[in-house]
């Protein structure tokens, strides 16, 4: 039965990773056309906030949720605004550094900070065996991503590239950070949806306080932006979070079971490299930045086949 899990997490992950790819190239298009971060980052929650609500209404399970909440909410907020809010915030704000294919191969980071991450909030006696496989493994995404930051220096300054990745890799530690916290809080008490509608609301206060940020810098968002948002926040905020919130829980007490899900979000690099391709006209990346992402694919597919 565990097997049956570990293979369903598995599929499950991969194909969140397409629909999380639509986030990086969309960001890119609204960082390209102007449209301020803030927005692209608060308005994806914003929408995401009433359809993950009627969801849960529907299953009839709204008033679980917010007892739950109420029992720790301080915990839901921090948490929440940990593994949405920075996240994300982080995460579109690196868009307007590079391009998206780069934004989504330096997210993969977040394989390495899931799996040293799981451990130290595991409590003292249940913590499994760390694997030096699956250490090797995320190693070599990590290499592939060194390399991909250094093809793309040779197009730009230093500066530039470190604006965009120290953005990125903290958000690719905020993740799973958030993710893992609120799994560990809620004990399986809270199905995926409710889970996922509740860390939405007690992101709110820090996505209100962005959009004052964006409205300051920026104005209101154009109708572009709202649209592009929205589909950000079906494709990704709701179907990808979901499908990966949910392969995860199939294996939230295996460790590497874990880490080999968060390495299937690897093949966001190859989703969003071709649709940067498809939907922008970018060129093909150069052979180094080739190379890199080759690594950072092979890596996700050794820690698939490890577990």
């Amino acid at each position: 039965m565990l097997l049956t899990n570990k293979s369903k997490a598995l599929s499950l992950g991969i194909l969140a990773s397409l629909f999380f790819a639509s986030t990086f190239v969309l960001n890119r298009i609204m960082a390209v056309s102007g449209g301020g971060w803030q927005w692209s980052a608060a308005l994806r929650f914003v929408w995401m906030l009433p359809l993950l609500l009627l969801i849960v209404i529907i299953r009839g399970n709204l008033k679980q949720l917010l007892v739950e909440m109420k029992k720790k909410l301080g915990q839901w907020v921090l948490w929440s605004t940990i593994g949405f809010g920075l996240f994300y915030a982080l995460l579109t704000f690196g868009a307007s550094y590079g391009p998206s294919w780069l934004v989504a191969g330096t997210f993969e980071f977040t394989i390495i900070a899931g799996m040293c991450i799981g451990p130290i909030l595991e409590k003292k006696g249940n913590t499994q065996p760390f694997s030096k496989a699956s250490l090797f493994f995320s190693c070599l995404i990590f290499l592939g991503i060194i390399i991909m930051q250094i093809s793309e220096a040779k197009s730009t300054s230093w500066s530039t590239i470190l604006g965009g990745a120290i953005p990125v890799l903290i958000a690719a530690i905020a993740y799973p950070l958030g993710n893992r916290k609120m799994m560990s809080m809620t004990q399986g008490s809270l199905d995926t949806y409710q889970r996922t509608l509740g860390m939405t609301l007690a992101s709110m206060p820090f996505w209100i306080i962005l959009m004052a940020y964006g409205y300051q810098e920026h104005g209101l968002p154009n109708q572009d932006q709202l649209i592009q948002t929205l589909l950000v926040a079906v494709f990704s905020g709701v179907i990808a979070t979901l499908l990966f919130f949910k392969g995860t829980e199939l294996v939230q007490h295996d460790h590497q079971g874990l880490a080999a899900v968060e390495a299937t979000q690897a093949m966001e690099v190859i989703f969003t490299l071709v649709g940067e391709i498809i939907i922008l006209n970018s060129p093909f990346p150069n052979n180094l930045a080739t190379l890199g992402i080759f690594l950072v694919v092979v890596g996700m597919y050794l820690h698939s086949k490890n577990n």
